[in-house]
């Protein structure tokens, strides 16, 4: 039992070397995986003592142990020959180890130098393996804008400018195509630049997105803003040019660098190496320099000059600023504008004279409320002191001026209408109101703004039209109660034809109805309802025309009308200012018998007149050849040729001389009336001597001045001289106012006959003592057989001062009487003072006067 314990034991502590060894050749094999020989070497020492022990064991191991131990050195020799083969193909191993280590690390050296060089800036890189690859995004997105995706920046058109979208589009394909790498800078959308670049690496297109930064980017920005300051000054150039003011560009020593056509044109220079080269200046000197010193004081030249401008002289409003390398100015040409400026001065001065004449108050206040313009209207309206107004008060002001005054309407709350009215500065559209004042007038007050800002006001004072416009109401009511009381038929028809206006006489006249008159009815239905009474078509048809006709053919018409009852009306038509007509229609009927009956009377008399002068002529010329006969035989008589007379029978004689005179000097003075009524009696015009004329007629009255014992006295200058008249029909003149004279004066008074030259006149004036004349027969004296005797012997026809005012008339002069009872009686002719010389026609002074008697 114990030697098989024993064995047992022996058996499990074999096992157990047996499982180490085992256990230790797997670890050997384990570790000749790795590549540490070092290791192996130490885990190898303890294997050998092992083996050792192994083998010490095995010298008293049994047979049954053999089978074990021989499989242990089968272990143990194929562990060993693996461990070698391990060994040695770690050895081979970890020489390419070493190698692909220090490969790693050389290509994470450049892939960490690659990133370092990437991250240095921002960049994009997109690469493609073959023409038709997907790209491969390698960088910062961002470079194409901000949180975009990678896959935008083949979007070129979306962050590039339009032209450098299309050239990098183009270069792409060309690359792809062809491999034809390029390299080129784009801006995009915004300010920044982009270097686009693109190249093939191993099979692969590389297309390269790098930021521009730093000085290339400012270098790009300038050159960019270079290139469109450029073009913009090759545009301004170009504008310039066709400026039709002259513009030019001068140095610091005011030499002419540059100018456009306007400037040549007005210089009269081909181009501007001419107006250089022969030194044509625009201005001339004096403003030249004038416009240097202002330039070297560093301030701006303005100011309005005169010039030559192609060899016409102008007006030009000049503006030369300096700048850094010399100045630049500008020529306006205002000649137009200050021709316009001085016509409208003269209108405005003119509008300005026009207001000061209107009766409405005109004040125009500007943007600011201020008193730019009042015309004397304005300031005669509110007596407003001149200085004032000069002062260009503000509109508030002006009010409160005037409310101190009591001049405007009385309001409970004045600063708030002040405030309401003054929101007419604020108001785009006119406003009108009503001012009552204190003092009773009434004003109509216009706000109108002005379109400049600021507000116009018209103040009329309507006072006078209100009352006016009262007057009219009441005259109209007095006018229409006026018509109504006539008995003349009024009707008024408008413009239109239509009735506006009648009176009751002219419905009751043609037996109108209310209701037709109330419809203002056309003429042509008045003339339809009136026709029944009068039915003779000519009056109507005038009327009708008169009424209805053209306006500027219409004219006043009057007609009779005759009606069915025998009644006559007068038709009146007249065209009224406002296009209207008014018809009158007036009943005549009993001024129309009337008319008729004096017709027939006024026929009988004329009848009878022609008689009467038949008659007077017949019987004058009847009498005067027997008158004559006795005249002639009683001086016969009285010259005793045919035997001696007893002093009765002279007696007898001398009477019938006497009145046989007196009958012919009636019959000759009845056959002087009748010819100058029937216009037959001719004036015989001659040179007449004044005093001889006077004297010849004061002889035909020596016997009665003797008789009456009267005294004559004859008044005239001893230069009197001549006037052109018919001396015989003077002297009957004279001697009928003599006679007159003598007949109505007493004895012992005195009658004066005076004659006075008094510038174109010849004034006779016979003057007496008498008793006078009263008025009532004063009035009456140049009538034909008006006689009157007022308690005196005279005795006569009345015919002599009818005859003296016929024959002073028919010398183209006039009579004039004065009297009173007990103050005398002057009687004054005055006859026109004709030329003694030939007149300037040739004619005759006879024929001169001739005009005269035919009147």
């Amino acid at each position: 039992m114990a030697g098989l314990g024993e064995r047992h034991d022996r058996n499990g502590e074999g096992k157990s070397l047996l499982v180490g060894s085992a256990r230790a050749s797997l670890s050997l094999m384990l570790l000749a995986g790795t590549s540490h020989a070092a290791l192996a070497d130490d885990l190898l020492a303890p294997i050998t003592e092992k083996a050792t022990d192994l083998l010490g064991f095995l010298h008293s191991f049994d047979l049954h142990n053999a089978v074990y131990f021989g499989l242990f050195m089968g272990l143990v020799a194929f562990s060993t020959t693996t461990s070698l083969l391990l060994m040695r193909e770690q050895k081979r191993v970890a020489r390419i180890e070493r190698s692909l280590r220090n490969e790693i690390a050389a290509l994470r050296g450049a892939d960490d130098l690659a990133a370092l060089l990437m991250g240095s800036e921002r960049q994009l890189l997109v690469s493609w393996h073959g023409r038709d690859g997907e790209p491969r995004f390698q960088g910062d997105p961002s470079i194409i804008g901000e949180n975009a995706p990678a896959q935008r920046a083949l979007a070129f058109g979306t962050w590039l400018s339009p032209a450098d979208a299309a050239a990098v589009e183009s270069a792409l394909e060309q690359l792809k195509l062809r491999g034809q790498a390029f390299r080129l800078t784009a801006r995009c959308t915004g300010t920044r630049y982009i270097d686009v670049e693109g190249r093939t690496i191993g099979g692969r297109a590389i297309l390269r997105l790098r930021d521009v930064t730093g000085d290339r980017a400012e270098l790009l920005k300038v050159q960019g803003q270079l290139a469109t300051a450029r073009s913009d000054l090759r545009s301004m150039t170009m504008l310039l040019d066709d400026v039709a003011y002259p513009l030019w560009i001068r140095d610091t020593d005011d030499r002419l660098l540059w100018a456009n056509q306007a400037y040549l044109r007005s210089v009269e220079a081909r181009d501007l190496d001419d107006a250089i080269g022969r030194s044509l200046e625009l201005l001339g000197a004096p403003t030249r320099e004038e416009a240097r010193r202002k330039r070297q004081s560093g301030a701006t030249y303005s100011g309005r000059v005169t010039a030559v401008v192609a060899g016409h002289r102008a007006v030009l409003d000049v503006i030369e600023r300096p700048t850094a390398g010399g100045s630049a100015g500008i020529a306006v040409d205002v000649s137009e504008l200050e021709a316009v400026r001085t016509d409208l001065q003269r209108q405005m001065d003119a509008h300005v004279r026009t207001l000061d004449q209107l009766p409405t108050a005109v004040a125009i206040f500007d943007g600011a409320q201020n008193l730019i313009f009042s015309n004397s209207a304005y300031q005669r309206l509110w007596g407003l002191d001149a200085a004032f107004l000069a002062s260009r008060p503000s509109d508030s002001e002006v009010l409160d001026r005037l409310r101190a005054a009591r001049k405007l309407p009385e309001q409970a709350d004045f600063r708030a209408w002040k405030n309401d009215f003054l929101q007419g500065y604020r108001s785009v559209e006119q406003q009108e109101t009503w001012w009552h004042l204190p003092d009773r007038r009434t004003l109509r007050v216009v706000v109108n703004p002005n379109p400049q800002g600021g507000v116009t006001y018209l103040f009329d004072d309507v006072s006078e039209r209100f009352e006016l416009a009262s007057q009219v109401h009441s005259l109209t009511r007095v006018q229409s109660e006026t018509l109504d009381t006539l008995k003349e038929g009024v009707a008024v028809f408008g413009s239109d034809g239509r009735l506006k206006l009648h009176n009751r006489a002219f419905a009751d006249m043609w037996s109108l109805a209310a209701e037709m008159t109330a419809a203002n009815p056309h003429i042509d239905t008045v003339i339809k309802a009136c026709r029944p009474l009068a039915p003779r078509d000519e009056p109507w048809i005038d009327i009708r025309g008169a009424v209805a006709g053209l306006a500027d053919m219409r004219m006043g018409l009057s007609c009779r009308i005759e009606r069915h009852d025998g009644s006559a009306l007068d038709c009146t038509a007249q065209p009224l200012p406002d296009g209207a007509t008014l018809l009158s229609f007036t009943d005549v009927t009993a001024s129309v018998n009337v008319e008729r009956a004096l017709t027939e009377r006024n026929d009988a008399l004329q009848r009878a007149s022609r008689l009467r002068d038949e008659f007077v002529h017949h019987v004058s010329y009847e009498l005067r050849s027997p008158l004559t006969n006795i005249i002639g035989f009683t001086q016969l008589l009285g010259d005793e040729t045919v035997g001696a007379l007893n002093p009765r029978q002279r007696d007898y004689a001398d009477h019938i001389m006497r009145s046989s005179a007196a009958l012919l000097a009636i019959l000759n003075d009845i056959l002087d009336l009748a010819s100058i009524d029937t216009g037959s009696l001719e004036l015989s015009p001659e040179i007449v001597d004044i005093r001889s004329t006077i004297e010849a007629a004061m002889r035909g009255l020596e016997d009665r001045l003797a008789e009456s014992s009267l005294n004559l006295v004859i008044d005239t200058p001893d230069d009197i001289g001549t006037f052109v008249a018919d001396g015989k029909r003077v002297r009957q003149i004279l001697f009928n106012l003599l006679s007159n004279a003598v007949g109505f004066s007493s004895p012992g008074q005195t009658i004066r006959v005076s004659a006075r030259k008094r510038g174109g006149e010849v004034i006779f004036e016979v003057k007496d003592q008498g008793r006078g004349i009263p008025p009532e027969v004063k009035a009456r004296v140049f009538e034909r057989f008006e006689s009157h005797t007022l308690g005196t012997r005279h005795r006569g026809v009345g015919l002599g001062l009818s005859i003296v005012r016929s024959f002073v008339e028919l010398h183209g002069g006039r009579i004039d009487i004065s009297s009173a009872p007990g103050m005398g009686t002057t009687v004054t002719c005055i006859f026109p003072n004709e030329r003694h010389e030939t007149p300037s026609d040739g004619r005759s002074a006879h024929s001169a006067l001739t005009p005269i008697a035919a009147e």
